[in-house]
């Protein structure tokens, strides 16, 4: 079976659109939270809206002014001292 992929497609600020999404974590009209195959993403913004969303597909799609895109590495499970050594 073939694994999903995660892949970003922007045009010109105003649209956003997404793969590989497994949940939408959070949104509002400045931020969207969202867990992907590569770690959490926050894009940040304003006027932002949720376009389209199918989470059985893996598919966001975000519209609004996109200022930033944030990917937040996934955690080591366990303390400070195992993803030290770890």
């Amino acid at each position: 079976m073939e694994e999903a992929t995660h892949k970003l497609t922007m045009t010109d600020r105003q649209a956003l659109t997404m793969t590989g999404v497994t949940e939408v974590v959070s949104f509002d009209d400045s931020a969207v939270i969202l867990h992907t195959q590569l770690g959490t993403l926050t894009v940040q913004g304003r006027d932002l809206h949720l376009k389209t969303l199918s989470l059985d597909g893996g598919q966001v799609e975000v519209d609004g002014t996109v200022s930033a895109l944030i990917y937040e590495e996934p955690r080591n499970p366990g303390g400070w001292l195992s993803r030290l050594f770890g």
